[in-house]
């Protein structure tokens, strides 16, 4: 009977996921203003979010070199983003093939990989249209990356899903209206937080129903490697090559952006809301607490 009144419960959040999907999507090719003219002097990031705002190496830069980094901090968050959702669609196709294809919460995961292929669209054009190059990931750690949607099962797919969409939601949403910001970033952010949105609701709630039946061998195993996302997000925030592609040494921005007060407050802020529902749900607890605060993202 439980099982019978979850399952129930399940299915009204995916319809009315789905409702709020045929309501509130878009289409990149055209709800985006690719044509807009790019303003020189404004940011592709707003300064404040930026890994090294505030560091003696951002004092000795000029406006124009700001605004620089800040174009290849931008272009190093959309690669991310574009690998990142391919990785979760890959996750999902695979769920899909052992659920039923009639029940609304297998549609509406077939309506959020929908929506994450525009997103990879939109960034992609994106980083085009501002004049950048997207950052590519080494053999080995494209190997790496490539294991990730086959261990994405059970709840860890749902807690991989919010880590790689709850910390960059908060920061857009910190920073779309931004008025220092290219008016063509502050469109692809709107749209991103409108429909991640829906994703995050189904992956929390992914997330409360698997930690409500699982055993203790899965919730264990999902705490430790829950864990892991912390150095792995750290990894992706700071990317040597963005510094280089400004004009800086790379060595000595990333010593910098390391020991900065102002990047790691932004990455606790971003991180509060999600380790708030982590802990709720007994999931950051233990070495997961240790490798996320190690990483910059805990107080």
């Amino acid at each position: 009977m439980t099982r019978t009144v979850k399952e129930a419960d399940r299915e009204k959040v995916a319809e009315r996921l789905l409702k709020g999907s045929a309501k509130h999507s878009y289409d990149p090719q055209i709800d985006v203003d690719w044509d807009a003219p790019l303003d020189p002097d404004k940011f592709f990031l707003p300064p404040r979010l930026l890994s090294l705002y505030g560091t003696p190496l951002w004092e000795s830069m000029t406006r124009e070199q700001r605004i620089e980094l800040s174009r290849q901090e931008m272009a190093n968050i959309m690669s991310v983003g574009l690998w990142f959702e391919n990785i979760l669609n890959q996750a999902l196709l695979r769920k899909l093939l052992s659920d039923d294809p009639t029940t609304r919460h297998s549609q509406y995961a077939l309506t959020e990989m929908g929506d994450e292929c525009r997103h990879m669209l939109m960034f992609g054009k994106l980083i085009d249209r501002v004049g950048a190059r997207p950052y590519r990931k080494s053999p080995l750690r494209l190997t790496v990356i490539k294991t990730l949607p086959f261990t994405f099962r059970g709840t860890m797919l749902w807690v991989a899903a919010l880590i790689g969409e709850e910390i960059f939601d908060a920061l857009q949403r910190d920073m779309m209206d931004d008025p220092e910001l290219q008016p063509i970033v502050r469109q692809v952010m709107r749209i991103h937080v409108t429909e991640e949105a829906r994703h995050i609701t189904y992956a929390r709630q992914g997330v409360v129903r698997r930690m409500a039946r699982s055993g203790r061998l899965e919730k264990e195993l999902t705490g430790r490697l829950a864990g892991l996302g912390g150095p792995f997000m750290d990894l992706q925030f700071i990317n040597p090559e963005m510094y280089r592609r400004a004009g800086l040494d790379p060595r000595e921005a990333v010593r910098q952006a390391r020991a900065n007060p102002h990047h790691r407050r932004s990455r606790i802020d971003g991180f509060a809301k999600l380790a708030a529902f982590l802990r709720e749900n007994d999931v950051l607890k233990g070495s997961a607490v240790r490798l996320w605060r190690r990483a910059g993202f805990l107080a």
